[in-house]
């Protein structure tokens, strides 16, 4: 059985460093398994965050989704690497509400230093709203936390 990851070591309590997962929403990381190359995070819509309607603009779903296969591609090489995203593809099927939501994401196939990753935005009520796939290339971890970009030391 595959281990899963305690995310609040890795996202929760540094994502408001710099206000990322504040500004785009994310309540919490809801598991990290590094061994399936599977990640979830919940985000919270707000009306902030839509347009006409009160619909989620576009970019926070994808950010959504993004931030999910992100959590998955790093904890699959157990946080030594970080995804530099090649390119990402979004299929919008139903509008998304402001309320809680759910970003799934999983690592579709896995070369040495590219990963394909798939992943989803589900509803309140379980519903998919929006699917994606992203290609990323693994880069070493950068530390940022003396002010200067300095690869991670171990």
């Amino acid at each position: 059985m595959s281990e899963t990851i305690a995310p609040e070591k890795h996202f929760d309590q540094e994502s408001g460093r710099d206000g990322l997962g504040e500004s785009l929403g994310i309540v919490r990381t809801l598991y990290m398994d590094g061994e399936a190359g599977r990640a979830a995070i919940e985000c919270q819509a707000e009306m902030r965050m839509c347009h006409s309607g009160g619909v989620v603009q576009g970019g926070f779903v994808t950010g959504w989704i993004d931030a999910a296969m992100a959590r998955a591609a790093m904890a699959a090489t157990n946080f030594e690497m970080t995804p530099m995203t090649l390119e990402i593809k979004v299929s919008f099927f139903a509008p998304a509400m402001p309320g809680l939501l759910v970003a799934e994401a999983w690592i579709e196939r896995k070369g040495r230093s590219t990963i394909f990753l798939e992943g989803n935005l589900k509803n309140a009520e379980g519903a998919v709203v929006a699917k994606a796939t992203s290609t990323v290339r693994m880069m070493p971890l950068i530390d940022m936390s003396s002010g200067k970009m300095e690869k991670r030391k171990k």
